[in-house]
Parts: structure tokens; C-alpha cells; sequence
């Protein structure tokens, strides 16, 4: 069973595990599938789930809704996003107007068959919106009751703290901050942790795993496995390309004796190191097969001892990417359509 732990000053728990459904469902047989997952996520004990309305253009969340039906409501953390096009990519279809926040939040609640989602994220940061627009439709959603939480995602330290001063000046606070963070993604520790301890944030963070590069299952020199994210064609085999070096793997692989000290799988200690972090509130675990449900799980509670943490950084060296300057880099620079 996971632990809980608050969401950044709040008085929200949530399960330390978070259920992500980015996943692009289309076929019965992947919904059937997806269903199984989220399932299992129940059965592990996870309550938290994690979703947005871009993902599969506003499939997942209806996928995530229907496989959530009949569980008692108040027993349930539900996260979703606004921000990416939806629906036909019309010039207000995306970005974080008012129109858009307004009609999305409602779009997100019909689609996921609930009054409310607990945590309303803003899913990148949108320049081309001035953000006391953004931040005044944030807390007129908070206010009519439809979303309890406000978070961000992919924003930088500054964008958080603007972000931050804005919504206590209206009465509401941020919570959240969802980046990407893992053993060899680390851009968030120099700037964006220490602003959102100063400001009472938390992490909930996505790709613990790097892609499945920290699973190990790609080994250098050896062909990629089939069904693989590296192997698919529809944007995993783009996302993960810049950990499928020689030199990334091949230091990946350093890190089996250490999962076997702890009597972890590779993919159970990747998630056990991101929740080492005291500013990180959940992990974001997706599934294709609900016993990996059950497996990642498993990573839940463990206490890496320093030692260990130590060795992993010398075994990773210097593939680990630190700069704080990612976050910005990696940004949309304008609304996108």
C-alpha cells in the first residue's frame, strides 16, 4: 500500500503513487485494458489519478471517468490539466484565457462524470495570456467549487512565484508543480524545489522512470524490445531519445546491484528515489498491464540509505541533467494551435 503525504501547505493527502492516464486509448481493447489498470490502481491502494484533457484529445479523461464509475467519490484524489489544444485546435482552444480555463474545467467534469476535481493544474505557462487573467479564472473556478486545488506544471522558478503572489492576492493558493523529474532528469533541484518549499509546493512528479530507461530494459548494443516506448512511432521513441545513448545506458546498468542490495527491480528503485526527495508529494506511475500496477507499488515506503544514494549518483555521473535552464528551454514560447 502507498503512503500519503500532504500537497505542498495544504490539508490535501494524496497516495505517494499517483496513477497517470497518459496513454492513447482509441480501441475497445486498449480501454478494456486501461480499465484493468486503473483497477489495480485501486486494488494497490492508490487513490490519487492523474490525467488531462489534451491526452488523446480528451479520450483519457472519459476512458479514466468510466473506469472510475461507482467508486465513492469522496475516496478519490482526480487531477487534470488545461493548457494543450483540444477539440478542433481553433484560436482559443488552447492556452490559459479565461475562455479557455472557463470552458475546459467544464469540458474536463462532464468527461470524468464528477462535480469537482480535486487539483486543477495548468499544464505549461502561457505567454501570451496575461496571468492575472489566468490566475482570476483559477480562482473563479475555486470559488463555483470545481476544483478544489490549483497547481502548475513545467513552470519555471519564476513563473511559480508570480504565479503564487497573484493567487494569494485573490485568496487562493498553489499547491503544486508537476515537472519531470528522475535520477537522470534533474533540472528541478537548483531552482524550482527550493522556491516551492519557500512557497508551499509541492512535486508531483512525472516520468520517475525516464521514459523506461531506468527499468534497464534497454541494453546497449542489444536490440530494442518489442512494444517498446523507444520503438513506438506515434512520439515515445522522440520523447525518450535523449537517454538512448551508449554512455546513458551503459551507466543505467550500474544501478542493478544497487536495486538488488534493496531487493528492488530497477523500475521500483527509480520510483523509490524520486519520493527520497521531502519536496516531492507523489510519483506519476503509468501502467500498459495492470500487474505492473502492483509491482511499482512496491516502491512505496522504501528508505534508500545515503550511502546508496551516494552510489548512485557516482554511477550515473555526469549523464544526470542538472541545468535549471531545461525548464525554460523546453517551454512553449507561444500559445499553440
Amino acid at each position: 500500500m502507498p503512503n500519503y503525504r500532504y500537497l505542498g501547505n495544504s490539508g490535501l493527502k494524496i497516495s505517494e503513487i499517483t496513477y497517470g492516464n497518459w496513454l492513447t486509448h482509441g480501441s475497445q481493447v486498449e480501454n478494456d485494458v486501461a480499465t484493468s489498470c486503473v483497477h489495480a490502481a485501486l486494488d494497490a491502494g492508490i487513490t490519487s489519478f492523474d490525467t488531462a484533457d489534451v491526452y488523446a484529445n480528451t479520450k483519457a479523461e472519459q476512458v479514466l471517468g468510466d473506469a472510475l464509475k461507482g467508486q465513492r467519490r469522496e475516496s478519490l484524489e482526480i487531477f487534470t490539466k488545461v493548457y494543450w489544444p483540444t477539440g478542433p485546435a481553433g484560436p482559443n482552444d488552447s492556452g490559459l484565457s479565461r475562455k479557455h480555463v472557463m470552458e475546459s474545467i467544464n469540458g474536463s467534469l462532464k468527461r470524468l462524470g464528477t462535480d469537482y476535481v480535486d487539483l486543477y493544474q495548468a499544464h505549461r505557462f502561457d505567454t501570451e495570456t496575461p496571468l492575472e487573467e489566468t490566475m482570476q479564472a483559477f480562482a473563479d473556478v475555486v470559488r463555483q467549487g470545481k476544483a478544489l486545488y490549483i497547481g502548475v506544471s513545467e513552470w519555471t522558478a519564476d513563473q511559480i512565484r508570480a504565479g503564487h503572489a497573484l493567487a494569494k492576492d485573490l485568496g487562493f493558493q498553489l499547491v503544486s508543480s508537476q515537472p519531470q523529474y528522475s535520477m537522470l532528469w534533474r533540472v528541478i533541484e537548483d531552482e524550482v524545489v527550493p522556491t516551492s518549499r519557500e512557497l508551499g509546493l509541492s512535486q508531483i512528479v512525472w516520468s520517475p522512470m525516464a521514459q523506461g530507461v531506468l527499468s534497464g530494459k534497454y541494453v546497449p548494443g542489444q536490440p530494442l524490445p518489442e512494444g517498446s516506448r523507444a520503438t513506438d512511432d506515434k512520439g515515445g521513441s522522440r520523447m525518450i531519445q535523449r537517454f538512448m545513448t551508449d554512455d546513458v545506458l551503459t551507466r543505467v546498468q550500474e544501478l542493478k546491484p544497487v536495486a538488488d542490495e534493496l531487493d528492488l527491480s530497477m523500475a521500483q528503485l527509480a520510483i523509490a528515489w524520486v519520493l527520497q526527495n521531502e519536496n516531492v508529494a507523489a510519483a506519476l506511475v503509468g501502467a500498459s498491464r495492470p500487474e505492473q500496477v502492483a509491482e511499482n507499488v512496491k516502491a512505496a515506503g522504501v528508505t534508500i540509505p545515503a550511502e546508496l544514494m551516494t552510489r548512485i549518483d557516482e554511477a550515473l555521473g555526469d549523464v544526470v541533467e542538472r541545468d535549471a535552464g531545461k525548464t525554460a528551454e523546453g517551454a512553449p514560447q507561444k500559445r499553440p494551435s
